[in-house]
């Protein structure tokens, strides 16, 4: 077996019962004493501040109170009636930088109501017990094709076949769930949930999905127009923004993304090689979850490199502190100037940076350190946009997903306005549904 100390990049650094302890599920979840515990400390405040702060609006305050009288199964549904992916959300969802940094506790004794954790106990035990808490409507006779079976996608089919209509969801990649099933970290979901997830809701009825299909390829936007009476698009964003530095080409210098997919989709995590010195070029969730993993498979030295300060991280603090836990050095105004090695990465050189009346350069300082695998997480673009108007690099939209062409909506990563989180996809992907289901129904 190779160790931490190996040189070059190497597969199996840490034996398997570390591997397996190391990507265990990074917060247990609460048992039912725990639960009860947990939501007797919610105030249930009448205009509470959490509620505001979700993207999806749920009813926190409620849906914990139910928990609190022994009603997990009440809970899971008021979750779930404005975001069928809580299961998900619960376990990736910035709950610090969102709903338990408005808490009422956290603003009192710097200790939020946890919930995220108390979303997760209401939303699993519903789950596990197989149960759908929604029907379908009667039918509606109209078909819907929703191009990406990502949080948006997912959540738009699942809303718009409630209302009764049958959907068509076509993806990209060979299993649904976008970034849930490829893109967040292995810790975050764990026990193969993301396809859990997908099966649960799908059970409702009336979506088919279909893989391996991506649009501009096997999909042409006018077929799919042509074939239904609305269509949903939510592609996300499939591009890998470029490193242009010298050395960017060697052998070695990968995208995170892809990194991460591979170890998402893999059955045996001692197979995958990693460097000894990892550097990861980013400051957005992506840089983090690819630093965290790369530490978890036993690199020796991992650096995040980030162009500007700590404040103008995209990556939460709690990620940031996460990083950092997990011994993962925080680099801060250090922009990469080129990649040196003999055909492959041996040391990347930083230029040291700073801002000046709002506007980032360079100082001409440079610091070199070692780096046989360096990854880049500097922003993901847009592969295919159907023709469809755009606003900067991303599908333009308005109201409440509405595209340049009559009957396409669009919503998630690949509509302008977003934050790029999970749970504002669900919520973008809800609302265009509901959009989508007034205007095949006699609305504007």
């Amino acid at each position: 077996m190779n160790s931490p100390y190996t040189p070059g990049i190497a597969a199996a650094r840490l034996a398997a019962e570390a591997l397996a302890e190391n990507f265990a599920d990074l917060h247990a979840p609460l048992d039912g004493h725990e639960a009860a515990v947990a939501a007797d400390r919610c105030y249930f405040c009448h205009d509470a501040p959490c509620i505001t702060a979700c993207p999806t609006d749920i009813d926190i305050p409620l849906f914990i109170r139910q928990i609190a009288t022994g009603t997990p199964e009440a809970a899971a549904r008021t979750i779930f009636d404005q975001n069928i992916l809580g299961g998900m959300c619960a376990r990736v969802c910035p709950t610090e930088d969102l709903c338990e940094q408005a808490c009422v506790r956290e603003m009192a004794e710097g200790k939020p109501v946890e919930i995220g954790r108390l979303q997760r106990y209401a939303t699993d035990t519903v789950m596990a017990a197989g149960v759908m808490p929604f029907e379908r409507a009667a039918p509606t006779g109209k078909k819907i094709a929703v191009i990406g079976a990502g949080p948006a996608g997912l959540s738009c089919a699942h809303r718009l076949a409630m209302l009764g209509h049958d959907v068509t969801v076509y993806d990209a990649m060979p299993k649904p769930g976008g970034l849930n099933e490829y893109g967040i970290a292995a810790y975050k979901s764990t026990d193969d949930f993301a396809a859990r997830e997908v099966e649960w809701l799908c059970s409702i009825g009336g979506i088919e999905i279909k893989t391996g299909m991506a649009l501009g390829e096997a999909l042409k936007l006018d077929d799919v127009v042509g074939c239904f009476e609305a269509t949903f698009l939510a592609v996300g964003l499939g591009g890998v923004n470029a490193l242009s530095v010298d050395g960017a080409d060697k052998n070695g210098v990968e995208d995170a993304v892809s990194f991460i997919e591979t170890l998402r989709q893999t059955d045996d995590l001692s197979s995958l090689p990693v460097g000894r010195n990892v550097v990861v070029i980013g400051g957005g969730m992506t840089a983090v979850d690819a630093a965290v993993q790369s530490k978890l498979l036993g690199a020796d030295n991992v650096t995040i490199a980030y162009r500007r300060g700590r404040d103008a991280m995209g990556a939460s603090r709690y990620e940031q502190d996460l990083a950092a836990s997990h011994g993962v050095k925080l680099m801060f105004n250090a922009q990469p100037k080129a990649i040196h090695g003999n055909g492959s990465a041996a040391e990347i050189e930083l230029e040291l940076t700073e801002t000046v009346d709002g506007t980032l350069r360079g100082t001409g300082e440079t610091v070199r350190l070692p780096a046989d695998q360096v990854f880049r997480a500097i922003g993901q673009t847009l592969t295919s946009d159907g023709g469809l108007d755009l606003d900067g690099r991303k599908i333009a939209v308005t109201g409440a997903g509405r595209t340049s062409r009559a009957g396409v909506w669009a919503g998630g990563d690949c509509a302008a306005g977003g934050d790029d989180l999970t749970v504002t996809a669900v919520a973008e992907g809800r609302d265009a549904a509901m959009d989508i289901h007034a205007t095949l129904m006699g609305g504007s």
